[in-house]
């Protein structure tokens, strides 16, 4: 039933939908390319220090201290697909949406045997065919939500589309994050075929942090430049807490990064977990 489902999605979408949501800009060269045109063929070499396995793990902890069960699992947000691969792996069916046309062309190359339903759609205007069971926005996408607005937009669809008794999960940078670790700094890494250098611009009184990213990707005997501009939003956790509740779906606990343990002042990256009631 849930291969029927999702094979149903991808039909309609297919005939109803067209060109993908463009919120950002790549700039390469000095010339304009819709975004990551280049950088999702380089995003998994930069998140190469991140391990799915440990994340995945984590998640259905969740499930299993809620007695939750689900089988069809909606990742918002979904990038490369790398969590939702994950998942497909240990036995649950996965759709996985995010606005970036090139992100989800690198997914389904890497899943090109799964079968996990991507759909190209903005996760703020996000449409399926059906309920699912749960819902997870992981990787600070909610950050990138730079109006509050678009976060109300996103937890209403979440509550329209979520089973009842079904768990939503999200994560985000904290302010102390921000404020402390991210502010006016710069990082930088260097691999056998990629290197990165990430500037920030925090601005405390709007609470939005600017990420400049130039980075030089090997091209045979040369490296190419690339530069790129992100905006995360800070928000606050009782604010997010209020929003939860003001979409009628119950915030059942916040934890801190990969625990089931409550925040510290000084957590980096916290989660969210919501339900919406009628079981």
């Amino acid at each position: 039933m849930q291969f029927v489902f999702k094979k149903l999605i991808a039909l309609l979408w297919s005939k109803h939908y067209g060109k993908p949501i463009v919120d950002t800009v790549l700039y390469a060269f000095g010339g304009v390319v819709n975004i990551y045109s280049s950088f999702a063929y380089v995003y998994d070499k930069l998140m190469y220090d991140v391990n799915y396995k440990e994340w995945a793990d984590y998640i259905e902890k969740i499930f299993e201290v809620n007695n939750v069960k689900p089988s069809l699992i909606l990742d918002l947000g979904c990038g490369t697909g790398s969590f939702c691969l994950e998942m497909d792996k240990r036995g649950y069916d996965m759709i996985g949406i995010d606005s970036s046309a090139d992100m989800l062309s690198c997914a389904k190359d890497k899943s090109i045997d799964r079968d996990i339903l991507y759909l190209n759609q903005d996760m703020t205007e996000f449409e399926l065919y059906g309920t699912v069971d749960a819902i997870v926005c992981l990787m600070d996408s909610i950050n990138y939500l730079i109006y509050k607005k678009d976060i109300k937009k996103v937890f209403g669809l979440v509550k329209n589309y979520l089973n009842p008794g079904g768990l939503f999960i999200f994560d985000i940078n904290t302010p102390y994050k921000f404020e402390n670790i991210l502010k006016d700094n710069v990082f930088y890494d260097v691999t056998e075929d990629i290197c990165y250098i990430w500037q920030n611009f925090f601005d405390r009184k709007k609470r939005l942090c600017e990420f400049d990213l130039t980075f030089f990707i090997k091209d045979g005997h040369c490296y190419k430049r690339y530069d790129e501009i992100h905006y995360e939003r800070c928000y606050d956790i009782e604010d997010l807490k209020n929003m939860v509740i003001g979409s009628k779906m119950e915030l059942l606990n916040v934890y801190d990064n990969l625990k089931l343990s409550s925040p510290s002042q000084k957590s980096q990256r916290v989660f969210f977990v919501c339900t919406k009631g009628g079981k």
